[in-house]
C-alpha cells in the first residue's frame, strides 16, 4: 500500500474542510456584533489550543492507522522489518495520545507478535497501573499468559506463568462473571495447577448460570473423571443429555461409563452420537473401543473396517482390526493388517509391540522376542529426557521378562527385569515381585524367598510385595505364617475378595482343605458382578478336585463357564479332571480343544491333551502332542510322566524309563506344596520294573549259547 496516498488523502481531508468553512456566508447579524479585545485574544488563544490538540490527535491517529498497516503487513510475510515499522509507528501514536488505551494494548499485542514478550507484559501492566479494573487490559494480559504457556522455550517458568494468568483471569471472572469464556479459561488454569476444588467451583458457578453450558459441561466432566470420580460425571450428563443430548456430550458419557467399567452402557452412548453425527470418527472410536472390550469382536470389526474405509491411512485402525483378528485366532490376517499398520506408522512401538504379540500367538517365541529386543534398543537410543522413554521401556522390559519366562530361559528373564528396576521406584517394586515370580518358576525357592525379604526391606508397606512374599512363603511350607501376613491386610471392604482369594490358595498349597474352602467361601459373599468370583469358584473347584469330590469340583467349573465360557485355565483343568478319570472322554476332549484355542502353545493345555488322547488310545495324536508339551514345558514332571507312560504303552521301554527318570528329577527339584508324594512312589516303581525287565533280558539273552 502507498503511504504516500494516505498522507495526501488526511492533508486534502483537512484543506477540503478549511476552504469549506472560508466559502461559508457571512452571517449579518453576526457582523454587526461587537466583541471587547480581551475576549477576542483569549478565544484566538482557545481556538490556537483546540486546533492544536485536534492535529496532535491527527497526528496520533495517522501514526496508529500505519502501525496496523505494518502489523497486518508482518502477519501476512513474517518478515521482522515490518514487525519493527508497526512498534515505531504505535509508539509514536501512543507518545502523542498516552491517554489512549486502544493504542497501549495494539503496541502490547504487537510487541508478544515480535516475541518481545517483556515489553508486551510491561506495556499491558503499565496499563493497568493507571486502570487496575481495566477489563480489555486484563484480557490482553492473560492472553499474553496463556500463548507463553504454548512456547516451549519458557517452560522452565509455566508455574509462575500459570499464576500469573490465573491473576488475570480471575480479576476478569470478578469484573465481568458474565465472560463465561475467560471463566472456563480460569477453570482450565486451575486443572493445570491441579486445585481441582477451586475449577470445579468455577464451573459449576458457570452452570449455575447457563446449566446447557456445554464446554463447561465438558470440562467438568473431564475434571470429574481425572479425579476417578466418573459416577459424578456419569450424573451430569445424564441429567443434560436426557433433554438435551449432543454428539459431544454424548461422546462424554460413554467415556465416563467406561471409567466406570459400564461397558453396555457406554457402548449406548457412543452408539446414540454416532447416530446423531455420523462424520465425526471420534464416535465410531469409542464405539470400537468399547465393543472390543466387551469381546464383542465381529460387531467390533464392522465398526474399524468402516472407520478403514474413512480413514485408509490410519495406523491405530489396522492395528485395532490386527488385534480383533488375533483374538478371532485369524492369525493370518492379524498379521495382514499389522503390515497396513507398519506402513503408515513405522517405527510405532504400539504396532512392534503387537507385532510380538502375534508372534507369541503364532508360536514364534524367537520373533517376539526379537522384535521386542529391537525396540528397546530403539527407546534406549531417545535422549533420556523424553518423557515417554520411561513409561515405553517399562512397557517393553515387562513383556520381554515374561517371554524369557515363558520360554524357560530364567537369567535372560530376571536380568531383563533387573533392567526394568532401574528405571524408577514405581518399576523397581514391579520388577523385584516379577523376580521373585521367575526364581520360583525356575524352582528356586530360597532366591525367590531372599529377593522378598530384599524387597519387603526396601518397601515394608508394600501391599503387593507383602502379598508376594506371603504367598512364596506358602510355597515353602509356612502356612501359618503366610496366612498372618495376609489377614493383615483385610480391610472389611470389596478389595478384600482379593485377599481372601490369596488366603484361600495358601491354604490349599498346604494341603488344608477346609480352611482353604472358608477363605473362598468369604471371598464369594462379598458384593460385586458374577464374572467377578470366576477366580472364586476356580479355586473352589480345584479344592474339591484335590479331596477327590469330584461333583463338587464340576459343579464349580460349570458356573465358572456359565459367566465365561472362553476362560482356557478352567476348561483345562474341566476337561483334564475327566481324561484323568477316564470319563466322558469326548467332552474332555472338547474342553481342552476350546482351551487350546485360546492358547494355542500353553504346554500343560497340550499335556491335558494328549493325555485325553493316550486314554482314547489314539496313540498317534497322543504322542506328538505329548512331545509339543515337553517341547514348552521341559522341566514339568507330569508331562515326562505321561510321555513315559506312552511310551511304555507302545513298547519302547528304553524311552519310558527315560521319560520316568526325567520325570523323577524334577518331582525332586518341586516347590514343597508342589510335591506329591504318592505319584513319586509310583514313579519310582515304574522306574524300578523296568529296570528289572531289562535285566532279566540282559541275563536271558548272556543265557544263550
Amino acid at each position: 500500500m502507498n503511504l504516500r496516498r494516505i498522507t495526501l488523502a488526511i492533508l486534502l481531508t483537512g484543506a477540503t474542510g478549511a476552504a469549506a468553512m472560508a466559502q461559508r456566508p457571512a452571517n449579518p447579524e453576526t457582523e454587526k456584533m461587537t466583541v471587547p479585545a480581551a475576549m477576542q485574544e483569549q478565544f484566538a488563544d482557545s481556538k490556537t489550543a483546540a486546533l492544536e490538540k485536534n492535529s496532535t490527535r491527527a497526528e496520533a491517529y495517522y501514526n496508529f492507522t500505519i502501525g496496523h498497516i505494518y502489523e497486518q503487513q508482518y502477519e501476512a510475510s513474517s518478515n521482522a522489518e515490518y514487525a519493527t515499522k508497526a512498534i515505531e509507528a504505535y509508539k509514536k501514536a501512543y507518545a502523542l495520545d498516552p491517554k489512549s488505551q486502544v493504542i497501549g494494548e495494539r503496541l502490547a499485542e504487537m510487541y508478544w507478535k515480535a516475541q518481545r514478550i517483556h515489553d508486551a507484559v510491561a506495556e499491558a501492566q503499565e496499563i493497568l497501573k493507571r486502570d487496575p479494573d481495566n477489563v480489555q487490559s486484563r484480557r490482553l494480559l492473560g492472553r499474553i499468559y496463556l500463548r507463553s504457556l504454548g512456547d516451549v522455550s519458557v517452560s522452565s517458568g509455566q508455574s509462575e506463568t500459570v499464576s500469573r494468568a490465573i491473576e488475570q483471569y480471575r480479576e476478569i471472572n470478578r469484573l465481568d462473571p458474565a465472560d463465561s469464556e475467560s471463566a472456563l479459561w480460569l477453570a482450565r488454569l486451575y486443572r493445570l495447577k491441579n486445585e481441582h476444588d477451586k475449577a470445579e467451583q468455577v464451573l459449576r458457578s458457570i452452570l449455575k448460570n447457563d446449566p446447557e453450558n456445554e464446554p463447561a459441561v465438558e470440562q467438568l466432566t473431564q475434571l470429574l473423571m481425572d479425579q476417578g470420580k466418573s459416577p459424578q460425571a456419569v450424573t451430569l450428563l445424564e441429567g443434560i443429555t436426557a433433554h438435551s443430548p449432543t454428539p459431544v456430550l454424548l461422546d462424554l458419557l460413554g467415556d465416563a461409563h467406561t471409567q466406570a467399567h459400564e461397558l453396555e452402557k457406554a457402548e449406548e452412548a457412543y452408539r446414540q452420537a454416532a447416530e446423531l453425527d455420523p462424520s465425526e470418527v471420534s464416535h465410531q472410536r469409542g464405539l470400537g473401543q468399547t465393543l472390543l472390550a466387551e469381546e464383542k469382536y465381529s460387531e467390533a470389526l464392522k465398526v474399524y473396517e468402516k472407520l478403514a474405509d474413512v480413514m485408509p491411512d490410519d495406523s491405530d485402525v489396522y492395528l485395532r482390526i490386527a488385534q480383533i483378528y488375533r483374538e478371532l485366532h485369524r492369525l493370518d490376517k492379524a498379521e495382514e493388517n499389522l503390515v497396513k499398520a507398519r506402513q503408515y506408522a513405522p517405527g510405532s512401538l504400539e504396532v512392534m509391540y503387537n507385532e510380538a504379540m502375534l508372534y507369541q500367538a503364532q508360536g514364534r517365541f524367537e520373533d517376539a522376542i526379537r522384535v521386542l529386543s529391537d525396540a528397546v534398543t530403539g527407546i534406549k537410543g531417545q535422549p533420556p529426557a523424553a518423557s515417554s522413554r520411561r513409561r515405553s521401556l517399562a512397557i517393553l522390559y515387562q513383556q520381554l521378562g515374561q517371554l524369557y519366562r515363558d520360554t524357560q530361559n530364567y537369567q535372560a528373564a530376571t536380568y531383563t527385569f533387573e533392567e526394568l528396576g532401574h528405571l524408577g521406584d514405581e518399576e523397581d517394586r514391579r520388577a523385584r515381585m516379577m523376580i521373585m515370580d521367575t526364581y520360583r518358576a525356575a524352582k528356586d525357592l530360597p532366591k525367590a524367598l531372599q529377593t522378598g525379604k530384599e524387597a519387603l526391606a526396601k518397601y515394608p508397606a508394600d501391599p503387593a510385595i507383602r502379598t508376594s512374599h506371603a504367598l512364596l512363603l506358602g510355597e515353602n511350607g509356612q502356612t501359618d505364617e503366610a496366612v498372618k501376613i495376609l489377614r493383615a491386610q483385610l480391610h472389611g471392604d470389596a478389595g478384600d475378595r482379593e485377599t481372601y482369594l490369596n488366603i484361600a490358595q495358601v491354604y490349599e498349597r498346604g494341603r488344608r482343605y477346609k480352611e482353604a474352602e472358608e477363605a473362598a467361601r468369604a471371598a464369594e459373599v462379598l458384593p460385586g458382578q458374577a464374572r467377578e468370583n470366576e477366580m472364586v469358584w476356580f479355586l473352589l473347584g480345584a479344592i474339591y478336585e484335590r479331596q477327590k469330590f469330584f461333583d463338587k469340583a464340576e459343579e464349580q467349573f460349570k458356573k465358572v463357564l456359565a459367566v465365561n465360557p472362553k476362560n482356557a485355565p478352567v476348561l483345562n483343568y474341566y476337561g483334564y479332571m475327566l481324561g484323568d478319570l477316564g470319563i466322558r472322554l469326548d467332552e474332555a476332549e472338547a474342553l481342552v480343544q476350546q482351551a487350546l484355542k485360546e492358547d494355542p502353545f500353553n504346554g500343560a493345555y497340550l499335556d491335558s491333551l494328549g493325555w485325553i488322547y493316550f486314554k482314547e488310545s489314539k496313540f498317534g495324536p497322543s504322542e506328538s502332542t505329548l512331545r509339543k508339551a515337553v517341547e514348552r514345558e521341559r522341566h514339568d514332571a507330569t508331562i515326562h510322566s505321561h510321555l513315559g507312560d506312552l511310551y511304555a504303552k507302545t513298547g519302547r521301554g528304553d524311552l519310558a524309563a527315560a521319560e520316568w527318570e526325567k520325570s523323577l528329577v524334577e518331582w525332586r527339584r518341586s516347590l514343597p506344596a508342589d510335591m506329591e508324594t504318592d505319584k513319586v512312589a509310583e514313579l519310582e516303581k515304574k522306574i524300578s520294573r523296568s529296570k528289572h525287565r531289562v535285566a532279566q533280558k540282559s541275563t536271558t539273552s548272556d543265557a544263550k549259547p
